[in-house]
């Protein structure tokens, strides 16, 4: 099993969400973010002043599935996340030692 997390624009969000379903995901994780890689933030002027963002907002997916899906899932995610500009994102694929369902104690891919 992998784990793949992938963190994209906010806005970017529903259509990576129609595009994994259609892959065959079943379940995820969104959750909320902010932090910033090489764009290093930028600046914004209101009311008069400057002001710098050095955190940016992003989404962060968490999927876990099985080794067969990788690629699929990978395509979904660039196809639909990518703007081709700075802050498009990140995936990172690792390994997943086991996965259990807490409610009926089911072990491994059976637990996805």
């Amino acid at each position: 099993m992998l784990k793949i997390e992938a963190v994209i624009q906010p806005a970017k969000l529903d259509a990576v969400k129609e595009a994994l379903i259609e892959a065959g995901i079943e379940g995820i994780t969104i959750l909320e973010a902010r932090g910033h890689g090489r764009q290093k933030g930028h600046t914004e002027f209101y009311r008069g002043r400057e002001y710098t963002i050095d955190l940016i907002p992003k989404i962060k997916l968490e999927i876990v599935i099985p080794d067969v899906l990788k690629e699929k899932v990978v395509a979904a995610i660039l196809g639909t996340a990518r703007t081709g500009h700075i802050g498009d994102g990140k995936i990172f694929i690792s390994r997943v030692d086991e996965a259990i369902r807490i409610r009926n104690d089911e072990r491994g891919e059976a637990a996805l």
